[in-house]
């Protein structure tokens, strides 16, 4: 005998249904008007002189505009974010496009957080299964620490460390803090480097062997409360025991 279906699944279904469509109506914009050729180093370069001028007339529109424009590339995981970091640091200079990096890239990825728990968190932690599994793993001994490691080793996708911990009981505000901390240094190397967007010819010139050190002795440091964790818990097991 069928069931009858509550008005309310309907009611929840809709905004779901909405939500998933500006997701992908987003993509399928993004790459039908042409923004991957936009989103280009050549493009960026040729166009050196105009963009300056611009942000020298309507400095805090295109602020406005380009933290619009960084949320949202996040938020959709649209590809070009290294490019991106590099034309705010160009546009803004170091510390003010430092800023914007970490305000609009924390933004989108907290609006990613969101849809990904509100969407489909439930039936993706059932079938996670590989890289996302694994992941998804990691958050039970310390999620804050463990993000904050995955935030400052670029070990994984950016878009996938966004929405894996969504599929974990990790509070919102923990997230954004350890997403804001975590891509700091990051982001203050590529608006450092961006103000030499002119003289850069091929984004593989951008991080030296030094810098990816640097980067996994800060994820290590940040696995410090991981360790100590785990190693208080095998003290105590064994005093107890004996």
């Amino acid at each position: 005998m069928p069931t009858e279906k509550s008005p309310h699944s309907h009611q929840a279904l809709w905004p779901r249904l909405a939500i998933g469509s500006l997701f992908i109506g987003g993509i399928i914009a993004f790459f039908s008007l042409g923004g991957d050729e936009y989103l280009s180093l050549n493009t960026i370069k040729d166009n050196r002189d105009a963009l300056l001028a611009y942000s020298e007339q309507h400095y805090i529109t295109l602020l406005t505009m380009t933290a619009v424009i960084y949320t949202l590339s996040t938020a959709l995981s649209i590809p070009g974010g290294v490019l991106l970091s590099l034309t705010v640091g160009f546009l803004f200079g170091r510390w003010v496009g430092t800023g914007v990096i970490v305000l609009a890239a924390t933004a989108g990825a907290g609006l990613v957080f969101l849809a990904a728990r509100y969407l489909f968190a439930e039936a993706a932690q059932k079938r996670a299964g590989g890289l996302a599994k694994r992941l998804i793993d990691g958050f039970e001994d310390n999620a804050f620490s463990y993000l904050l490691f995955l935030r400052l080793v670029p070990l994984f996708p950016f878009w996938l460390v966004n929405l894996v911990p969504a599929f974990t009981p990790m509070p919102l505000r923990h997230y954004l803090l350890a997403t804001a901390i975590g891509i700091l240094p990051g982001s203050f190397v590529f608006a450092n480097l961006g103000q030499s967007l002119g003289r850069i010819d091929s984004l593989n010139q951008l991080v030296s062997k030094e810098t990816l050190l640097a980067f996994g002795l800060l994820g290590a440091f940040a696995l410090l409360p991981v360790f100590i964790r785990r190693l208080k818990g095998r003290q105590t097991k064994t005093n107890h025991s004996q």
